[in-house]
């Protein structure tokens, strides 16, 4: 298909993050243990990025926070990322995982914390607001809200918008118990399904605890299910269905993100109560998602990595006319991260094509 605008479309909203890898090539800053555990220190490190976004980025109206969660128009400048750190890390913190701070990009835990470990010895949910790792976001967060002006932004939330967010319960698992808990949904079962029972309802916990002292509403709750493509349809509706259904039931409306191939799944996400929303990643059939849930239906999806790296603007500009007509008139979101490998210079080119076409 050529890459002029389908006739029958609408031009969706295009979010645009930037990564801490991005910052530390151009800023020189060091996203180090202190960054993540000092209020003070996070709101100093993250202003100078917001600058540098504002002032050097400003026509892709980029802005710097966690790709697919935080977004610009409800990132305010009083506010201050308390314990702002990937969900399933805090979980892995709790559990024992040692932290690992990476000064030029993203953190990291020691894997696989829980692998050899009975999963009936997890600790009860409600006893993690016991644990140190919490009470220490705790106690910065009543820091920040004594010091007036200010706005603490708890863990398992990005932005002033009341969107939760944590990792899905098999994602998490994987991450936990080791990359051979995938093989678990197949030969141990069981074991598998207390150990994503456990997951979700530990988020549920944590969630409910941050929101309540931060007094936010949790409007919906993106689930950042990464691994869910990797497993078959019948397994994903087996094992990470019911947990989702649970999430959407005690927290609020799901925001599903599956950042792979997902055409495989798309029938038993349907099937899922709660589901509010998808977030999807560019090699998903958007025609099939607006078969199942119509054109009012909220999505989201991101380039492909491969594209984004190429510095093909043609190659954008053709994927983004093909993504058009097949969404239709449906409410659609086109978000991408940027890394400091991407040329900008193809990615103004294909913003500014879109522009063209609105």
């Amino acid at each position: 298909m050529s890459a002029g605008a389908p006739p029958s479309r609408t031009v969706p909203k295009v979010e645009t993050s930037v990564s801490k890898a991005f910052m530390a090539d151009a800023l020189g800053v060091a996203f180090d243990e202190a960054y993540y555990f000092d209020p003070s220190v996070r709101r100093l490190v993250d202003a100078r990025c917001h600058a540098h976004a504002a002032r050097v980025l400003s026509d892709l109206d980029a802005v710097f926070t966690e790709s697919n969660l935080g977004r610009k128009d409800h990132i305010r400048p009083d506010q201050v990322l308390v314990g702002g750190i990937q969900p399933c890390l805090i979980l892995g913190m709790i559990l024992g995982a040692e932290f690992v701070p990476s000064p030029g990009g993203d953190a990291d835990i020691s894997p696989g914390c829980w692998a050899d470990r009975p999963v009936e010895d997890l600790p009860r949910p409600d006893d993690l607001l016991d644990h140190p790792v919490v009470r220490r976001f705790d106690a910065q967060i009543r820091a920040v809200q004594g010091e007036g002006g200010l706005t603490p932004v708890p863990p398992f939330f990005w932005d002033a918008s009341g969107r939760a967010a944590i990792h899905g319960a098999l994602t998490s698992a994987q991450k936990l118990l080791g990359e051979g808990f995938l093989a678990d949904l197949l030969t141990e079962p069981d074991r598998a399904r207390r150990a994503m029972d456990w997951i979700t309802g530990a988020c549920i916990v944590l969630v409910r605890h941050y929101a309540a002292l931060c007094g936010i509403r949790i409007r919906d709750v993106h689930v950042g299910e990464c691994s869910s493509c990797m497993v078959g349809c019948g397994e994903w509706e087996d094992f990470v269905a019911p947990t989702l259904a649970r999430i959407g039931a005690e927290l609020g409306p799901v925001r599903l993100h599956s950042c792979g191939p997902s055409d495989h799944i798309l029938d038993a996400v349907h099937r899922i109560p709660g589901l509010h929303s998808l977030d999807l990643g560019g090699e998903t059939s958007v025609a099939r998602v607006r078969e199942l849930w119509g054109d009012a239906f909220p999505l989201s999806v991101a380039p492909p990595v491969k594209l984004l790296a190429a510095g093909d603007a043609d190659a954008l500009r053709a994927w983004t006319a093909d993504l058009l007509a097949a969404n239709g008139r449906g409410d659609l979101v086109i978000l991408y991260h940027i890394e400091p490998q991407y040329p900008l210079a193809a990615l103004r080119a294909w913003r500014a094509w879109m522009r063209e076409i609105a």
